[in-house]
């Protein structure tokens, strides 16, 4: 049984902790945020996250994850101190730093024995080295450490899973031994651990994260040409994804992508190469098309309602920025309710998990109990958010509700020869 410290309990660092010790380590997690640490005691979860609730409380009962505000408590016999706090990005694009430095710094004053310090945070390249300086300096009296870069994979909506049957484990690191141990707390996940430096191991956390949000931007792209021609994206798609250079993931044509991953971590590399005199031309590109998605879709929705949206009720089917999350940074659903209020809207929502957190972010949005309520009176409904639940309605239900049996389709969830046989107006990206 390891002893771990993991200063953070927000998505990465609460399902770090979580599953850490379902792997039989004894692991303290910690949080500035007082009311959300005696939550955390209560077994109220501070985020959605499918399987956290039973996992938190089930190593909670057994004694294998507690809670904390203290450093000192924290970090007391620990041998290993993830950082695990946000990185949300700055007005300029860059990554906003001062969460981790708070944590190195109190690490510091509060380490009593040699410790292995690992960023699980996505930070710019450098922030490792950039890390040990800040602990070097605010140590009142020298104690060994080492730091690690040990950058985190995880999906919103599948985060358990993915830290549990990772495709890879990433550890960089310019000491060897504290690379091996960080290594070795990772063997049981029995997946490819790759060892490099700190910088290289930072840049492949941005690396795959941009080249992920490409794929979605290059997809939608490629979405609007082919409703010019009269192809299909989800059958192009299909057709990429069996080659095995290309792959099926992150081919689906939508809305685009928001969270807390890809549009900081696209900006920030940006960001980076325009500091190093670089122009980043694909990744600006990227960021474009996927912000434009927003736009348009309102543009089309106004189309499909005669050319105004002027005293129209528009009822949004999610608010999330995906399913199974109440994650709202950055959701698509942001951008097309004020777009929608601009032009004259009214706009009402229903997402199964994310309307406590949307509310506030979106006052002037309706929200709703459930999907047929919402329908009720709408003069046009727009799929944002693919939970499975919208799969499966009635849709004919559906249109006997609406005002006006218009759909558009923001995720490509239903098929549009059996959406015009039924009598909708109706509108799929891409097909």
């Amino acid at each position: 049984m390891k002893q771990l410290c993991v200063v953070g309990v927000g998505y990465v660092g609460l399902v770090t902790a979580a599953c850490f010790a379902d792997l039989g380590n004894r692991v303290v997690a910690l949080d500035v945020n007082e009311q959300r640490v005696e939550n955390l005691k209560k077994g109220i979860m501070p985020i959605y996250e499918p399987g956290l609730d039973e996992l938190v409380k089930r190593n909670f009962k057994a004694g294998r994850i507690s809670f904390t505000t203290s450093y000192a408590e924290a970090l007391k016999d620990a041998e290993y101190a993830f950082i695990a706090v946000g990185t949300p990005s700055g007005s300029d694009g860059s990554a906003d730093l001062q969460y981790v430095a708070a944590a190195a710094t109190s690490i510091a004053k509060n380490m009593t024995a040699p410790l292995i310090i690992i960023n699980k945070s996505t930070v710019p390249i450098g922030t490792g080295d950039w890390v040990a300086d800040i602990v070097k300096g605010a140590q009142p009296k020298p104690v060994e450490f080492a730091v690690v870069s040990c950058p985190e994979f995880l999906r919103e909506g599948s985060a358990i899973g993915d830290f549990m049957n990772p495709h890879r484990t990433v550890i960089g690191s310019l000491d060897k031994d504290a690379a091996s141990k960080v290594a070795q707390l990772h063997l049981p996940l029995r997946a490819p651990i790759v060892i490099t430096d700190l910088r290289t191991a930072e840049m492949i956390k941005y690396a795959s994260n941009a080249f992920l949000a490409t794929k979605i931007s290059f997809i939608n792209e490629l979405a609007d040409l082919c409703e010019r021609v009269g192809a299909d994206v989800k059958e192009v798609a299909a057709g990429m994804g069996y080659d095995a250079r290309i792959g099926r993931h992150f081919l689906d044509a939508g809305l685009g992508w928001g969270g807390s991953c890809f549009p900081k971590d696209v900006e920030a590399l940006a960001f980076m190469a325009k500091e190093k005199g670089l122009e980043p031309k694909i990744l600006n590109s990227v960021m474009d098309v996927n912000y434009d998605r927003r736009k348009e879709a309102v543009k089309v929705v106004e189309q499909m309602l005669g050319g105004s949206l002027k005293g129209k009720t528009i009822g949004l089917l999610g608010l999330a920025f995906k399913p199974n999350t109440d994650d709202m940074r950055d959701a698509p659903s942001i951008d097309i309710s004020e777009e929608l209020i601009e032009a004259g809207a009214k706009v009402r929502a229903y997402d199964p998990v994310a309307m406590p957190v949307a509310r506030p972010i979106l006052p002037a949005v309706e929200m709703v109990e459930e999907p047929y309520q919402l329908a009720d009176g709408c003069d046009a409904l727009m799929v944002i958010t693919e939970w499975n639940e919208f799969k499966q309605l009635d849709l004919d239900k559906v249109k006997g509700l609406l005002k006006s049996p218009v759909l558009y389709d923001g995720r490509n969830i239903y098929e549009p020869q059996r959406m015009k046989e039924m009598g909708f107006t109706y509108r799929a990206i891409g097909r």
